[in-house]
């Protein structure tokens, strides 16, 4: 199928994730993995078929074939670690803009809590591009990483979606957060203004069941999660 202009609106997500996922055509530190999430199998298709076909520089651009955890399907997109890759991805981001019509792009860093909006300034400020420079940003990054940062839970499958954190456990309903901060305990506690709150003890029960063994503390509407010497802060959503 050719793609015309605003062909997927409403079908790809805003958040574009770069070097979260393996590369399947070489290894991590010479390739550089962009996934986006579409909303169905047809669109995660096309848009593959239009990035493998309309990019020279791309180097392998693949759908998965079935539903992801969090319903979502994924386009992987495959480029070379150089100098100008956040020039390709800017090139990558405005084809999706005009098959979109989005102009909110965002970008998440190999799964950081926090996104950032995609611009060819921040995609250079944070991409590695060369294999020394990955290896020393995977370690940093590896900090901020919000699957590591549940590995000590119960639960079978968490996600983010912009900033709205998703956990799911095993015949249970899934859990929705808003993210709020994330960083070493004691800086991350300091800017915390609202009082400890001891009213909700029920509900950090509940969550130490659900989530597993984290110090959890509620001040305000805020929720901390510490694990080790970091605190991941989010509000509570009900859906």
């Amino acid at each position: 199928m050719s793609l015309r202009n605003e062909d997927l609106r409403d079908l790809v997500d805003k958040i574009v994730e770069i070097d979260a996922y393996k590369s399947k055509m070489g290894s991590d530190e010479e390739i550089i993995t962009v996934a986006v999430s579409t909303m169905t199998k047809e669109s995660a298709n096309d848009l593959a078929g239009f990035f493998e076909r309309g990019y020279n520089f791309v180097l392998d651009a693949d759908a998965t074939p079935g539903e992801q955890s969090d319903g979502m399907y994924r386009v992987f997109v495959e480029i070379e670690r150089e100098k100008n890759a956040a020039e390709q991805i800017m090139e990558l981001a405005d084809g999706l803009k005009n098959l979109t019509g989005r102009d909110d792009l965002k970008f998440r860093y190999y799964k950081n809590f926090r996104s950032k909006p995609l611009t060819q300034e921040a995609l250079e400020e944070m991409i590695p591009t060369s294999s020394e420079d990955y290896g020393t940003k995977v370690t940093e990054s590896n900090l901020e990483n919000y699957k590591n940062f549940f590995n000590k839970s119960f639960v079978e499958d968490v996600h983010m979606d912009d900033d709205m954190i998703v956990i799911k456990k095993k015949y249970a309903d899934p859990l929705a957060f808003k993210f709020v901060d994330f960083g070493s305990t004691q800086e991350t506690l300091d800017s915390i203004n609202e009082s400890f709150n001891a009213n909700d003890f029920a509900e950090i029960i509940f969550l130490s069941k659900y989530i597993g063994d984290y110090n959890i503390t509620k001040y305000g509407h805020k929720l901390t999660f510490e694990n080790d010497n970091n605190t991941l802060v989010v509000e509570r959503i009900i859906v």
